[in-house]
């Protein structure tokens, strides 16, 4: 079996995340992303689930979630628990929320996963990207997930450029990190644990755990 570089474990402890399954059988953390639609159909076929499903939008919310008037969900969608989305954000297409997970005013998330406890604040892109729990994610901050190339997304760690095969990758942020305002997290960038981006820094490559990233 072939070494994986990235596997999920390295960058999230999955003991409570409600859908940890998603990275089963996964090498490479990336390779959730394209399971995401599929795992929503599936995931709720058992009939005892406790998420409030809307059949016509293809749509999951937990216990205790707050809507706010003004956001929009376009689904397939799952939203954990306890979890609040601000007025005017946008939940785009498969995406999966953990718990208590805070998405701020004007924010938009798209075929994303966000573990548990982590917070997108206002006015942020997060695009094909995984971002795990605990983490924190300033306003203003763009996850950009495509090449102006319009080649598949590179990930460039240290000497290597490994393809990831994938048209669209934004960022892998491990847990406990935090970005500033106004960051940008470019294509295929990968940050470790407990990672501390700075206010308008343009992040790109693959970055340790508890890395300080100031330019």
């Amino acid at each position: 079996m072939k070494k994986s570089n990235f596997p999920p474990n390295d960058f999230f402890n999955l003991s409570l995340f409600p859908f940890a399954d998603i990275f089963k059988n996964v090498s490479e953390t990336w390779e959730a992303l394209p399971k995401i639609s599929e795992y929503i159909k599936l995931q709720f076929k058992n009939k005892k689930n406790k998420y409030i499903y809307d059949k016509n939008k293809n749509i999951y919310i937990g216990k205790k979630t707050t809507i706010a008037k003004g956001a929009l969900i376009k689904g397939p969608a799952i939203i954990g628990d306890n979890c609040f989305i601000e007025h005017g954000s946008l939940i785009r297409e498969n995406v999966i929320l953990g718990n208590n997970v805070h998405i701020g005013h004007g924010a938009e998330i798209k075929n994303s996963i966000i573990l548990n406890n982590t917070a997108i604040a206002h006015l942020n892109y997060v695009g094909d990207s995984i971002v795990g729990s605990n983490v924190n994610i300033s306003g203003g901050t763009i996850i950009a997930n495509y090449r102006l190339d319009k080649n598949s997304i590179l990930v460039r760690f240290g000497d290597k450029r490994i393809d990831t095969k994938l048209e669209k990758l934004g960022a892998i942020v491990g847990d406990g990190s935090a970005v500033g305002v106004n960051s940008v997290l470019n294509p295929g960038t990968i940050l470790g644990k407990n990672t501390i981006v700075y206010p308008l820094v343009s992040v790109i490559g693959v970055h340790k755990n508890e890395e300080i990233i100031k330019k």
